[in-house]
């Protein structure tokens, strides 16, 4: 292998092992404004697209333990990889493809579990990682807040009474 490859493999693998997901798509049809929106809205989402040689990907994935993509790689296909959570990407990607329906979902590997489009999908479908946040949060406050109102019902009722009685007299 020549030494340009031997350092874009190594580049693609360094991503793969730095990013807990990634996700390929094909983009084959899509033009140079298209792939251009798709880069800043996954940006916006805290992801990267990265357009990819398939013999080059395959080696990288082997070298970053992504185990065999059983020629899962045909075509022209771009990975999605990032930091933050793989439901933002993944809502992304599926907004994206619904108004440009030249972008493919193929697969995807989230902690080195294959995720087939359906999964992906699933995912899209999701709340993001903060909304998530939010719910737990408050479920999690939820029975104090309501055992502060139960305390505080009797003397609030105790009070009443007493400025009735009060204002009686």
């Amino acid at each position: 292998m020549r030494a340009e490859k031997q350092l874009l493999t190594k580049e693609y693998a360094t991503r793969l092992n730095a990013s807990p997901f990634f996700i390929v798509v094909g983009y084959q049809g899509l033009k140079v404004a298209h792939m251009t929106e798709l880069r800043q809205r996954l940006q916006k989402a805290g992801a990267e697209v990265h357009v990819v040689k398939n013999s080059i990907f395959r080696i990288a994935a082997k070298e970053a333990g992504v185990g065999e993509l059983n020629g899962a790689l045909a075509g022209q296909m771009a990975v999605v990889t990032g930091q933050k959570d793989i439901s933002a990407a993944a809502k992304t990607l599926k907004n994206f493809a619904a108004e440009f329906d030249r972008l493919k979902l193929k697969f995807g590997y989230l902690n080195n579990q294959r995720l087939e489009t359906a999964a992906i999908m699933a995912l899209a479908d999701l709340p993001g990682l903060d909304v998530l946040r939010a719910k737990i949060l408050g479920l999690l406050v939820a029975p104090a807040t309501k055992l502060a109102v139960l305390i505080n019902t009797p003397a609030s009722q105790l009070v009443q009474v007493i400025k009735a009685k009060s204002e009686k007299s």
